[in-house]
């Protein structure tokens, strides 16, 4: 038993990453699905990056620094990655010969960088604590990436003048052997903390893409691109600032909670702001009173928000003798703002004030045979219920979302090769409630090599496309010749168009 306590708080550092069967990345940078986490922050030297019972015989890294009583170590992480894309769109080009139309370059290069700076501390009673940080340069398609209306086009230096760099994450922690790990801050909830990629099966490309907001999906148009629904590692679900925490291992078994007050991240300031695409707030944000347009306002003009976020889960992962495998199930919940006044998106149409409270499900198992030849895995990841897209509300009498990833990984060595499926049903636009819901399907496969410590080459392909009847991706609204009025009887869809995309990426990735 207390071997399984000490391999669980291993499990509860800063970064709870799960290992992938493949060469040790080095410095402590884990191998990491498209929004990457932060260093390990591991505490046992037999399990350097601190997931008990998983991938059992792959991790054979080298261990971290680990800090001893009364001593912290200091990690300083980073990434650079480098993309040379081509994709393909019908929405790469506006009308042909039209006064301000536009047609893209379907062959596109791509590079960022990301800071991982972080520490890992030891009390001299035993008490484990740390902090980590995630910097990332800014997504592409960021006002700094935007070119005037008016000629002449920036050159590359004025781009890059323009660059800045954001905080992606920020929290501390502190962990016992035989209690347990709270996170506090902009982190992860429990999906993220269970799942670095594995269930999802996000882990083959030495995190260069796949669905999890990838540098492919990142360089085309963005309406072509469905939503990483799943939440694991996605912006969307660690975001926002939460308390965390993950229990020890017993028998194979963990369970973890989370809560957030809201939506926000940083300090949930509550003074009067200009509302986007406005020029003022409504008459009561006096600085004496709270604003509609704060992050925590539990009544308010904005019908979308939600607050009081609450989930909790239980995972359990063993291996029988060459076989590993692992499963979860999570449940989470948040209350809908109190909608007052007149609904502030006209997209919404006349039942756009009315949403159902944030509640979903979601389950994810994976098997790994360990082969004489290498190693394969399947992977699959569900989730569903009352949202729509990437944890959003849904309107309400729109359809339940539900939605499956799934697919293979195979390594052998420095060759790591992957297939990866989904499938997403939602409702989509809120006007179209009672009239159509979305579908989504994406497929992608491709590899990485390991070439030396810290350096991969990783190439990918990827289809994509969207449906939803009465729905126009290319303007991202509904479709021309709409009659009635939305959210009624009286609604007529208009012109549909879906979304397809296909793409290619080569991509040079370092670690540190």
């Amino acid at each position: 038993m207390r071997k399984l306590l000490l391999a669980s708080a291993a499990m509860l550092g800063a970064a709870s990453g799960i290992a992938v069967a493949q060469p040790a990345p080095s410095q402590g940078q884990l191998i990491s699905p498209a929004n990457p986490v932060t260093p390990s922050s591991s505490f046992d030297a037999s399990n350097a990056y601190g997931q008990p019972s998983t991938y059992a015989g792959a991790m054979k890294y080298n261990p971290l620094a680990l800090p001893t009583p009364g001593t912290i170590v200091i990690h300083l992480g980073g990434k650079v990655e480098v993309d040379m894309d081509a994709i393909w769109s019908p929405y790469n080009t506006t009308q042909s010969g039209v006064a301000g139309s536009a047609k893209l370059n379907p062959i596109s290069f791509g590079a960022y960088m990301r800071l991982y700076p972080g520490i890992d501390g030891m009390a001299t009673n035993g008490l484990r604590y740390g902090a980590s940080v995630e910097l990332r340069e800014n997504f592409p398609g960021s006002a700094a990436q935007q070119t005037p209306a008016i000629a002449p086009a920036p050159s590359g230096s004025a781009y890059s003048s323009g660059q800045t760099v954001f905080v992606r994450r920020a929290f501390v922690y502190v962990a016992a052997d035989n209690i347990g790990l709270v996170r506090l801050g902009t982190t992860d909830g429990v999906l993220g903390l269970f799942d670095n990629c594995i269930f999802t099966n996000q882990c083959w490309d030495a995190g260069s893409g796949i669905f999890n907001g990838g540098m492919m999906q990142g360089q085309d148009v963005a309406g072509v691109n469905p939503p990483f629904v799943w939440l694991s590692q996605a912006g969307a679900e660690y975001g926002n600032v939460k308390v965390t925490y993950l229990s020890p291992q017993f028998f194979g078994f963990d369970f973890g909670v989370q809560y957030a007050p809201g939506m926000g991240n940083g300090y949930g300031a509550c003074s009067p702001v200009i509302p986007l695409g406005g020029t003022g707030g409504p008459a009561t944000n006096n600085n004496n009173q709270a604003s509609s347009f704060c992050n925590q306002t539990t009544t308010g003009i904005d019908p979308t928000r939600w607050y009081n976020q609450v989930g909790v889960g239980v995972r359990w992962q063993g291996s029988f003798g060459p076989v590993d495998a692992g499963l979860f199930a999570f449940y989470e919940a948040a209350s809908k703002e109190t909608f007052f006044g007149p609904a502030v998106n006209n997209n919404l149409g006349l039942a756009g004030n009315r949403f159902d409270n944030l509640s979903f499900v979601s389950a994810a198992t994976y098997i790994k045979g360990n082969l004489p030849f290498g190693s394969l895995t399947w992977a699959m990841d569900y989730i569903g219920g009352a949202l729509n897209g990437q944890l959003a509300m849904r309107p309400t009498g729109g359809a339940s979302e539900n939605a499956i990833v799934t697919g293979l990984t195979f390594n052998n060595g420095p060759l790591t090769m992957g297939l990866s499926l989904a499938m997403i049903e939602s409702q989509g636009s809120n006007s179209l409630t009672h009239v159509s819901q979305r579908k989504e399907e994406e497929i992608a496969f491709g590899g990485m090599y390991n070439v030396a410590p810290g350096l991969y080459f990783a190439a990918e392909y990827m289809y994509m496309q969207r449906h939803q009847g009465g729905f126009d991706f290319a303007s991202g609204a509904n479709g021309v010749g709409s009659t009635g009025v939305p959210g009624t009887a009286t609604w007529r869809a208009g012109l549909t168009r879906d979304s397809r995309a296909q793409g290619i990426l080569f991509a040079t990735v370092v670690n540190w």
